[in-house]
């Protein structure tokens, strides 16, 4: 039977309390000088109008702050510090030179982790050190800019040979470029050209209104969402005029997921262990083909809500069988064109925050059991919607709870998923003694038994330093989004310095 394809999913583990929380409010939304809002432990965080200026934030939770820092909540650079518009009673500095910018002030992390799958047969899965820098300045008080990159090596697929030599080769190191942009200002005009995030919209744990992120899927949705992204080489002009705000895209050549290869711990492929994969197809990377969308969004009586349209070559990969009649089967991940409708919305009631966002695509395909569907795959157009609270409690704890649902029109009954596929999340986050925090997140399939279990402790023992443990577990049947992996429950440990 082939595997469903279902809403893509997002880090869920955030670096402390308040990081999946932090996640919920604050990515697309940014802060100009005087909307800054300092928020007493145990408050809701607060909603931030749609017509802040969104080019304002240079690092969009890339590089996370020292430990005493929400690291969920972005560094976030006002628009006078971005673009030089200080107010009458200020003095403007003058930039360094280029040169002393360059080879000052560099900040980032490096990050040790270490997993072990317990489940038959057990392994050390993961022994990876993360490093990444990135360094901000400016031209003049109207060209800013922005500098970073990332180094992965992970020597598990150096001290044992348990996985296939392709995904040894493919996961063991890797040099990523992040965000490397140049902003311009230009009165009520924001311009940002380079490699950058784009993200409009962002719940707890999972992804649907985020649908311009390529994202790193070789280790599921396990690592937190500024590990996950990558970011995309684009033009983006922005227009912001008291409550109203606009944005138009151009991706002139997408950035994909990378998925890893076959054999690996989370490679994505239906029929895990009986099909046999191809490599993947990629050549709709093209100027001929390029992404494209437009987004607006306005505050009203303290709505802030947005919609968008957004054509694109879909970053995930849809599975085409090549061989009908062979034993076993053969695939191939290639990527079709799709386009997507969507919206969001958020409001603060004091205590509580209500979120919700929706997308509708068109254009994507599914596998289905039938085996005279070309290609074993039949287009389902599909409706996902999310809504969430999330409720700050006593005791600085956090509550936050989500129901989402996918439609299927024109349902095939072929496919594995139902006309309706609903599931739910919690999440229970909290101080549990001085600096270490706890927390635990479930989502769960509300059609069957299939399940993500993660719970993780935190401590925060020394400034810049946090220390890690953790588990990640999954449960129900093989065809299932979790299910899938019920072979690759494993806990871990991490330890992290901020600079």
């Amino acid at each position: 039977m082939s595997l469903p394809r279902v809403p893509a999913l997002s880090s869920s583990s955030p670096e402390s309390s308040n990081d999946v929380l932090a996640h919920v409010y604050i990515v697309s939304r940014h802060v100009a000088p005087e909307e800054k809002t300092e928020v007493a432990p145990g408050n809701p965080l607060p909603l931030i109008p749609a017509s802040a200026p969104r080019l304002a934030v240079l690092d969009n939770g890339e590089n996370p702050l020292p430990a005493e820092h929400s690291e969920g909540e972005s560094g976030t650079d006002s628009r006078e510090s971005l673009f030089g518009e200080p107010g009458p009673a200020k003095v403007k500095k003058p930039p360094q030179p280029a040169w002393k910018q360059l080879v000052t002030g560099w900040k980032g992390f490096s990050q040790l982790e270490i997993a072990d799958t317990y489940a038959s047969p057990e392994h050390l899965s993961k022994a990876k050190l993360r490093t990444e820098l990135s360094r901000t300045g400016q031209f003049n008080e109207y060209l800013r800019w922005k500098i970073s990159g990332r180094f992965d090596y992970d020597a598990a697929y150096d001290l044992s040979d348990f996985y296939p030599g392709a995904v040894r080769r493919d996961q063991r190191q890797q040099f990523f470029i992040r965000e490397n942009y140049l902003d311009i200002s230009a009165g009520n005009f924001d311009f940002r050209l380079g490699r950058q995030h784009v993200i409009w919209g962002e719940m707890v744990g999972l992804f649907f209104a985020d649908v311009v992120s390529a994202k790193d899927m070789r280790e599921f949705v396990l690592p937190s969402f500024d590990i996950i992204r990558i970011p995309q080489w684009a033009l983006r002009a922005e227009y912001s005029k008291n409550d109203l705000h606009a944005e138009v895209l151009w991706i002139p050549v997408p950035t994909l997921d990378e998925s890893g290869k076959p054999g690996a711990d989370f490679y994505p492929g239906p029929l895990r262990g009986v099909a046999n994969y191809l490599p993947e197809d990629r050549s709709g990377r093209n100027v001929a083909h390029s992404n494209y969308g437009l987004r607006l969004s306005q505050l009203k009586n303290g709505w802030d809500v947005s919609a968008f349209y957004y054509h694109s070559l879909d970053a995930s990969p849809t599975f085409y069988r090549v061989s009908a009649f062979t034993e076993p089967p053969i695939f191939q991940p290639r990527h079709d064109r799709i386009d997507q409708f969507g919206a969001t919305l958020a409001k603060d009631f004091g205590s509580i925050v209500l979120k919700g966002e929706t997308v509708y695509t068109d254009g994507r395909q599914f596998n289905t059991i039938r085996p005279t569907a070309i290609n074993g795959l039949v287009k389902q157009n599909t409706l996902d919607y999310v809504l969430g609270v999330d409720v700050s409690l006593p005791a600085e704890a956090r509550l936050n709870l989500q129901f989402f649902q996918r439609v299927y029109f024109n349902h095939d009954p072929d496919i594995i998923p139902r006309r309706l596929e609903s599931g739910a999340s919690i999440l229970l986050a909290g101080k549990v003694w001085q600096k270490m925090e706890a927390q635990a997140l479930l989502i769960h399939s509300l059609n069957r038994s299939d399940w993500m279990l993660r719970p993780r402790l935190s401590w925060n023992f020394q400034r810049n330093w946090r220390w890690a443990l953790g588990a990640d577990i999954f449960g129900g049947p093989p065809s299932g989004l979790f299910g899938r992996f019920d072979q690759s429950d494993r806990v871990y440990t991490e330890l992290r310095y901020s600079f």
